[in-house]
């Protein structure tokens, strides 16, 4: 049915090698790990979520993610009902496929909201919002805006989730207006790519990371060191792809004569002559103003996108866990404590408490 979707046209701006290995070389593909996953599974929550903002929409996902086909016909039969407000809804035209989370009539005009798990909308959103405006007007619907639904970070969470307050809206209608200026020949261009028989020629670049980590980033940087590599320079920013460029794979491989910060020289000059650098007076001085008891804190949080407990933020850190190790005098054998919240409510109170209690007044 299509030749491109939004994820892929996407995938085909960041970079047209990816989109051709996606198509062609799905083997090479790095498999889903569980933190990726959870990024996913949250922009599906928050999705959901914000269908609360226009409540008594009719649904019209896919059964299937490899057939949009019913879901297609589904969006045309709903239009021509009068649904007021579709939910996924999906349309296809120059061979392209777009699903938006929500589109609203008003009158004979339409407004679509494209929802986003961050905290404002970015250049990117903006990139997929022109293709889709594209692809519905390309539909014979009339977009009078085009909008992005992100979660307000300064929203706090107090009794029942209020959804209205929880999302932000912003227009992106004007940059979207400017961004569809191009996109039939971005159109063009990716068909072409996808079409193409060999891999396209593309070297590895900050796009590799910009906006996601890319799929392919394993097959395409198989060249690179795994370690001590020349991307592992303590904030190397741009020198790094300078270096890069330049044909240096590794840290010992940087010139003598390169200009680096004392850091970065510090490090490439233990790598080069095989030693560590200790600074052991520094080191004695710490050591020397340290007061036993001696405390040692390890803790984990949680950031959900969507506020669990009262008094939070989307996306703030909620501490859930700690593990405590004390040395009461020197050379005794420490003692642990550990805390872990029960998972069924808000485990900060509880956990401060023990910590206080633990670590008492006294010490380091």
């Amino acid at each position: 049915m299509h030749v491109l979707s939004k994820s892929s046209y996407i995938r085909g701006r960041q970079c047209p090698k990816a989109l051709w290995l996606s198509k062609h070389r799905r083997d090479l593909k790095a498999p889903v790990d569980e933190a990726k996953q959870a990024i996913f599974n949250t922009g599906t929550e928050v999705g959901l979520l914000a269908r609360g903002l226009f409540p008594g929409g009719v649904d019209c996902s896919p059964l299937s993610p490899n057939d949009f086909g019913p879901a297609i016909l589904a969006t045309k039969a709903a239009i021509q009902r009068g649904e007021r407000v579709i939910y996924e809804a999906a349309f296809l035209h120059d061979e392209v496929l777009v699903a938006l989370d929500i589109l609203v009539r008003d009158g004979d005009e339409w407004t679509a909201y494209e929802v986003k798990s961050t905290t404002a909308a970015k250049d990117y959103h903006v990139q997929d919002a022109a293709l889709q405006a594209h692809v519905i007007e390309g539909n014979g619907l009339r977009l009078a805006e085009v909008r992005i639904v992100h979660l307000d970070n300064n929203y706090v969470r107090q009794g029942p989730l209020d959804v209205k307050e929880l999302f932000g809206i912003t227009s992106v209608k004007a940059a979207v207006d400017s961004e569809r200026r191009d996109v039939p020949e971005r159109i063009a261009q990716l068909k072409a790519t996808v079409q193409a028989l060999e891999e396209p020629q593309v070297g590895i670049g900050p796009h590799c990371d910009d906006p996601f980590e890319c799929d392919y980033k394993g097959y395409c940087w198989a060249h690179v060191p795994k370690e001590r590599s020349v991307f592992d320079l303590v904030r190397g920013g741009k020198r790094v792809w300078e270096l890069y460029g330049r044909g240096v794979l590794r840290l010992e491989d940087i010139p003598e004569a390169e200009k680096l910060s004392a850091a970065q020289r510090t490090q490439v000059d233990g790598w080069q002559r095989g030693r560590s650098v200790i600074d052991r007076a520094r080191i004695n001085e710490f050591v020397r103003s340290l007061q036993y008891p001696l405390h040692h804190l390890d803790f984990e949080t949680l950031n959900p996108a969507i506020p669990l407990y009262d008094g939070t933020r989307p996306y703030q850190q909620v501490p859930f866990q700690y593990s405590l190790h004390t040395e009461a005098v020197t050379g005794a054998e420490p003692t642990h404590r550990a805390f872990l919240a029960d998972g069924k409510s808000d485990p900060r109170h509880a956990l401060i408490r023990k910590l206080l209690d633990y670590l008492g007044s006294t010490g380091d």
